[in-house]
């Protein structure tokens, strides 16, 4: 039985009232407006690119092209747009049956569509959160596992870094775009280096100091094939730095029994206006859903917050991540936090948890 979905009224965190949502299928915009139990696509330059039916059926939701053959293959990105759209407007569902087209075999075979118990065509929302070509711009297959050693540990070969975009994601509760893309050294170290600078990230960081130092920190990074220093924006305006992490290569390893593909990740929100609880659920959601969907080999992702930042480790919490123990760090008390890759999607944990709230209901309670 489906869960009502039901926030507080004058809820930051509410998307309710939404009526427009945008995707990102393969790295190119459709906008998705809702329109009774139609939804209109349209691309960037707002031409009309297809037409289905949405609907709440005894069964759940379900999604019908229109203007199609039967036997006409699905056009693969628009249906990703479509079932995105569909599971936002209504996240108390978390199947849709799919009618109107054959799908191709790729959808199939990539777990987008899957066969129901009565012989529908089912799409479900743990699965679907799982497609990268929703979210990542240039996304990358697995690269084949060859261990190598650093610093005497063992560990799989890296693949290269990437550059430009990395991850693009519509908040519905904001109404705006999150993204996140590699940090260039040249054009962003003075942006770097008046964040580091900033007394409230040099509480945490303790990294001030002038353009030479931060660019010596970064061309740091730059030669560690285990960390990627990222940008993360709203619209298009930066406001936060992330390093993702290798866990097993990283100091954090002792400490968590790091498998191969754990990664883990560090934050600095650097613009004070984007440092309210809105736009904190739209960055820790989705530095998780970018970790999961970045290699699919990886099942763990874990933190080492400083124990007394008890602001972050409520956020944390609130994002589905467990506190497992507290150990020291030469320089700090830290506390072990962890989130299951299962749990991030049979939980739907891309979108707000709220104190005490129940999971919302997952496909294979349904």
């Amino acid at each position: 039985m489906n869960q009502a979905y039901a926030p507080a009224i004058d809820d930051p965190l509410d998307w309710r009232h939404l009526d427009a949502i945008t995707t990102y299928p393969e790295g190119s915009a459709v906008h998705v407006l809702h329109d009774g139990q139609t939804l209109l696509l349209r691309d960037a330059a707002d031409q009309a690119l297809a037409r289905c039916t949405l609907a709440i059926e005894d069964h759940g939701l379900a999604l019908r092209w229109q203007g199609a053959q039967r036997d006409e293959p699905a056009p693969s990105a628009l249906l990703l747009a479509a079932l995105e759209a569909s599971f936002t407007l209504h996240p108390e569902h978390a199947t849709c049956r799919v009618d109107g087209l054959t799908p191709a075999a790729a959808l199939r075979q990539g777990g987008v569509l899957i066969d129901g118990p009565d012989g529908a065509l089912l799409a479900t929302r743990e699965l679907l959160w799982q497609q990268p070509a929703l979210w990542l711009p240039q996304a990358q297959r697995p690269m084949a596992q060859q261990y190598t050693l650093s610093r005497g540990l063992r560990h799989p070969l890296r693949r290269p870094k990437a550059s430009g975009p990395l991850y693009q994601r519509f908040i519905p509760w904001l109404g705006q775009t999150f993204s996140f893309r590699a940090l260039d050294i040249e054009s962003d170290l003075a942006l770097f280096n008046r964040w580091m600078n900033d007394p409230a990230v040099a509480q945490i960081w303790q990294e001030e100091g002038d353009l030479a130092q931060h660019r010596a920190y970064l061309d740091e990074l730059a030669a560690n094939p285990h960390i990627y220093p990222m940008i993360a924006s709203l619209d298009g305006e930066p406001f936060a730095y992330f390093e993702a992490y290798w866990a097993k290569e990283n100091r954090i390893s002792p400490f968590c029994e790091a498998a191969d593909y754990d990664r883990g990740w560090h934050v600095l929100v650097g613009e004070p206006a984007y440092r309210g609880k809105a736009v904190a659920v739209a960055w820790l959601t989705s530095i998780s859903h970018y970790l999961f969907l970045d290699d699919i080999r990886t099942q763990r992702l874990v933190g080492e917050p400083r124990a007394d930042h008890a602001q972050q480790i409520r956020n944390l919490d609130r994002s589905g991540y467990a506190k497992v123990k507290e150990f020291d760090f030469p320089h700090k008390r830290a506390l072990l936090v962890t989130l299951l890759r299962e749990r991030y999607f049979t939980d739907a944990l891309w979108w707000p948890r709220r104190d005490g709230s129940a999971p919302l209901p997952s496909a294979r309670s349904l």
